[in-house]
């Protein structure tokens, strides 16, 4: 009887093949959108917690309130501060960085504006700064005592018609600011535009060029065994002290990693929320499509459905056919668009890469797949039940010698 259902159902919906292929563009595209967003939401998820899981969860940032961008805050960090929180018990490790904005330029090249930061050349604070930021040496080597004005540069000064012409090379000489610096070397890629095209230098290589003495940022190791959280909290605590704050009016914030990688993941699932709710509402639009397309269904085949009736099909496999039927459409509505949407992600993967955003990868879990077409199939199925109701509970008599 399945067997015979399907066949049944699969012919009926060949007979009408226009009306089945519109039915069916209208459920695709919404599942085409539903996949591509999530799936590109699932890749930044990935993204996100294989970063914190590789680089640990014993840091702690302190950085001014509220989002400012690097070199505008005039709420800094001085020496005395570090050394105070350096103090704290349960702190192994304290580093600092300053900041600016620069005009970079190389040879005739058009010069290019982006973020100058200087850093401490101590080894346990550069690797600190290094997990942070997540990235290694590419070319060259880091940053040592005495580098004034030597700099290490982000990825895309190495590739051709990045950011310059030409790539540069170890040893060749840039201007930031128009002071001359000389590249050491070159960090790996870390995967977004702005982060590949930031300039590294020493504390005294910034205050050379900049002037600048104090500090915007500070990151904090735990020492083993220390809970990060409620080394935070004695932090923030000791540090509005120092600074004679009352709580809650604070003028900096301190958050450990695993917060700030929270904070960050939340958003994201919001932002992917409202994308997905908007795709959504194509497939209300599909379900209403089905739902009229299977109403049509029963008012031509209403003699059909009494000639069925009067051989002796009961009302409960009238209403199995037209409920396939709507079901089968969302099914295979619903495996075009997760095909289309697999193609669009790609594609998107494909243009995100040439931007340089190559941290924006689509991933394609099986339960995303699955949902996809379930979901599909539940929408069709769902939307056909009314008019499958109304077919079979049509009188045989009736039905025959309807017109």
């Amino acid at each position: 009887m399945i067997k015979d259902l399907l066949k049944y159902s699969i012919s009926n919906l060949w007979s009408r093949k226009m009306r089945s292929f519109l039915t069916i563009l209208s459920i695709l595209i919404g599942i085409t959108a539903v996949f591509a967003l999530v799936s590109f939401g699932q890749g930044i998820n990935k993204y996100v917690n294989d970063f914190a899981q590789e680089m640990g969860t014993d840091k702690i940032m302190m950085s001014p309130g509220g989002f400012v961008p690097p070199g505008t805050s005039n709420i800094l960090f001085t020496d005395d501060d570090i050394d105070f929180i350096r103090k704290v018990k349960g702190v192994k490790v304290v580093t600092a960085w300053m900041a600016g904005t620069g005009k970079i330029e190389f040879k005739d090249f058009k010069e290019k504006y982006t973020f100058v930061f200087g850093f401490s050349t101590d080894s346990e604070e550069q690797r600190l700064m290094e997990e942070l930021f997540g990235v290694d040496i590419e070319k060259g080597r880091n940053l040592k005592r005495g580098d004034v004005l030597k700099a290490l540069l982000g990825y895309n000064y190495l590739i051709p018609n990045k950011l310059f012409k030409k790539g540069l090379r170890v040893g060749d000489k840039i201007e930031v600011n128009d002071v001359k610096v000389e590249v050491i070397g070159f960090y790996e890629e870390i995967g977004n535009p702005q982060d590949d095209s930031q300039v590294y230098l020493t504390y005294e290589g910034l205050e050379e060029i900049f002037g600048d003495k104090d500090y915007e940022y500070l990151a904090i190791r735990s020492a083993a065994g220390v809970d990060p959280s409620a080394l935070a909290d004695k932090i923030k605590e000791r540090f509005r002290k120092r600074r004679d704050q009352k709580e809650g009016e604070e003028d900096f914030v301190v958050q450990t990693f695993e917060d700030t990688i929270a904070t960050f993941t939340s958003v994201i699932n919001m932002l992917n929320g409202v994308l997905v709710l908007i795709a959504l509402i194509s497939l209300v639009v599909a379900a209403v499509n089905i739902t009229n397309t299977m109403y049509t269904n029963v008012l031509e085949r209403t003699r059909e459905v009494g000639v069925m009736k009067a051989i002796g099909s009961r009302n409960k496999q009238i209403l199995e056919v037209f409920v396939v039927e709507s079901g089968f459409l969302g099914l295979v509505g619903g495996i075009l668009g997760v095909l289309l949407g697999y193609g669009i992600a790609k594609i998107g993967e494909f243009a995100a890469k040439s931007a340089g955003l190559t941290f924006l990868k689509p991933a394609f879990p099986l339960w995303l797949i699955i949902g996809c077409l379930a979901f599909a199939f539940f929408v069709g199925a769902g939307s056909g039940v009314l008019p499958a109701i109304r077919a079979s509970r049509l009188k045989p008599v009736d039905a025959l010698r309807y017109e």
